[in-house]
């Protein structure tokens, strides 16, 4: 027997009336280009979202169209989530910090057939317009245009909104898409539905996850070109909170400035962000009032428990660690300390703290070791499986992605992990970054964590080199904080109290900097490449003698 309740899609038209009915006169806040703040509602963001539908219908463009945005986070980029599947074509987000010659092949596979673009961002556009076959090029901002483009503004005002009439949109259809960094191999393409966008939107207000409400002013610092700036411009719009979009000021001074403007309460971005407006706000003490700012969502890499505690402490800010995939779109844990040990010390609180933390409501997890699923005792390490609504099945257009699901619809991630009895995960390392030393894993995230809580380092990074007798051993690339020293000595000296004598590192190299992929992660395949035969090469002696087990396990 079937309810009897109503068959309502989940689709994002319905997000967009609820802002403009219910929110409309809550503010919008971009920066731009010229760094003055453009102001308006949501009210006037859904009716520019209309004209842009109208506009984009009037193209030629038909449901199920790609239309790119190469932009940064603003209001008219916020238009685009919105009216691009208004009229059921797909919001495809290009990753402006990739190569021009893997922007183009994206583009290409994806078949765009429109794309928006920042006048700031033309120069580096126009090393891939001629290399693809888009038919329409549309410009937002002031400037020059190239020749064919139309400029956004003029094409809003030719738009008849009163005459557009939105397609029917079923709730599966597809209405955004984002590529994985690519980084491993071919940038793969994940296809989301109105109905996941809505679900993660819904799962994400939740007071256990984002905890975004009406009241909040949240400012998305990761792009929105990274996928959908973790749900926040869709999850803001839903509960109609404040949302306040930075632009191409990234900078400290610029994002402190907007938290203490617009009074924001939620933030979210990469840790490399927070660790320089942490530095900022330590260099200048009592010159900012960053008050307002309860919660600092930090994914996209572990964020070292150093930060965490710095920012809680010295400031007050509560950082939430926070983990997912773009194939998860992207949101799938999050970390508040469990009731169970609120009154725990302050010790065991900021260990839950740097986890990545339990899965999101609707997300299920497992990991899978050499022997088949494992225990969750925070201990056994395995790859994380997971599955759920707003999780992907497959990859656009890529067979060979297969390998990536298995025969019983789970996603492997590819992040090695160890599940605690509270269902909290904790990211030892990548499939391709953990370090196998005489057949026992070696956690580099451990180490790095580790490293950058010393107060000399400011990054750190720590990769797999080839070994003649243990294969491979770990090797440390530090880089120095302004104004400090530390020697290798030194550093061995500050990990040995918290590791075993064979997970020390068998050489820290010092660089001025450490190469990054283009959503701010470790570049680690680069530095593999440039360091992998280090001890080989070197007169490092042999490492220290493993544990038993290793010695075991050799053979």
């Amino acid at each position: 027997m079937d309810g009897l309740m109503m068959d309502f899609p989940l689709i994002l038209p319905t997000i967009l009336r609820r802002a403009e009915t219910i929110f409309g006169d809550r503010e919008i806040v971009s920066r731009q280009p010229d760094r003055s703040l453009h102001r308006y509602t949501y009210a006037d963001m859904a009716r520019r979202a209309r004209r842009l539908a109208a506009a984009l219908t009037a193209l030629g463009l038909r449901p199920g169209d790609r239309v790119g945005t190469f932009c940064w986070n603003h209001h008219q980029h916020l238009e685009a989530y919105f009216g691009i599947p208004l009229f059921g074509g797909v919001l495809h987000t290009l990753n402006l910090r990739l190569h021009p010659d893997d922007v183009a092949a994206i583009i290409t596979h994806a078949e765009d057939r429109a794309i928006l673009v920042d006048a700031v961002l033309l120069p580096i556009f126009e090393k891939i317009w001629p290399k693809v076959a888009v038919e329409h090029l549309i410009v937002i901002g002031d400037g020059p245009l190239p020749e064919g483009a139309i400029a956004y503004e003029n094409l809003l005002a030719s738009a008849d909104p009163e005459g557009f009439v939105p397609p029917e949109i079923r709730e599966q259809q597809a209405a955004a898409m984002c590529y994985s960094s690519g980084t491993t191999g071919r940038a793969k393409g994940v296809l989301y539905s109105h109905r996941a966008i809505v679900l993660h939107s819904l799962v994400s207000a939740t007071a256990d996850a984002v905890g975004l409400r009406e009241a909040d002013a949240v400012m998305p610092v990761v792009p929105m070109f990274h996928v959908n700036a973790w749900g926040l411009p869709f999850t803001g719009t839903l509960v109609g909170a404040k949302q306040v979009l930075p632009g191409p000021f990234l900078n400290p001074p610029s994002l402190i400035d907007l938290i203490e403007r617009e009074r924001v309460t939620i933030t979210a971005g990469v840790p490399t962000v927070w660790l320089g407006v942490l530095q900022h706000l330590d260099q200048n003490p009592g010159a900012h009032d960053v008050s307002s700012l309860a919660r600092m969502i930090v994914g996209g890499q572990a964020a070292p428990e150093g930060m965490i505690r710095a920012y809680q402490e010295r400031h007050g800010i509560d950082v939430v660690h926070a983990w997912g995939m773009t194939e998860m779109s992207p949101l799938g844990t999050i970390t508040y300390v469990p009731s169970s040990r609120r009154d725990a010390p302050a010790e065991e609180q900021y260990r839950y703290r740097a986890k990545q933390g339990r899965p999101l409501p609707l997300v299920e997890i497992r990991a899978r070791g050499p022997e088949g699923l494992v225990p969750w005792d925070g201990k056994t390490m395995g790859e994380l499986e997971v599955r759920g609504p707003a999780v992907a099945r497959a990859y656009y257009n890529n067979p060979e992605g297969d390998t990536q699901f298995t025969n019983d619809g789970w996603f492997r991630t590819g992040d090695i992990v160890t599940i605690d009895p509270l269902g909290y995960i904790e990211i030892t390392d990548r499939t391709k970054d953990v370090i196998k030393s005489g057949g026992e894993w070696i956690s580099s995230i451990a180490l790095e964590n580790a490293l950058m809580a010393h107060p000399a380092v400011a990054e750190a990074a720590v990769i797999a080199a080839a070994h003649p007798k243990w294969l491979e051993r770990p090797v440390a690339v530090v880089v120095l904080k302004e104004g400090h020293t530390a020697t290798e000595t030194e550093l061995l000296a500050h990990l040995a109290p918290h590791f075993a004598k064979w997970w020390l590192p068998d050489a820290v190299l010092f660089v001025d900097e450490i190469p990054r992929t283009s959503t701010g992660k470790f570049l680690k395949s680069a530095l593999r490449e440039q360091y992998r035969d280090v001890l080989r090469a070197s007169a490092i002696p042999p490492a220290p003698e493993h544990a038993a087990s290793v010695e075991t396990s050799e053979g």
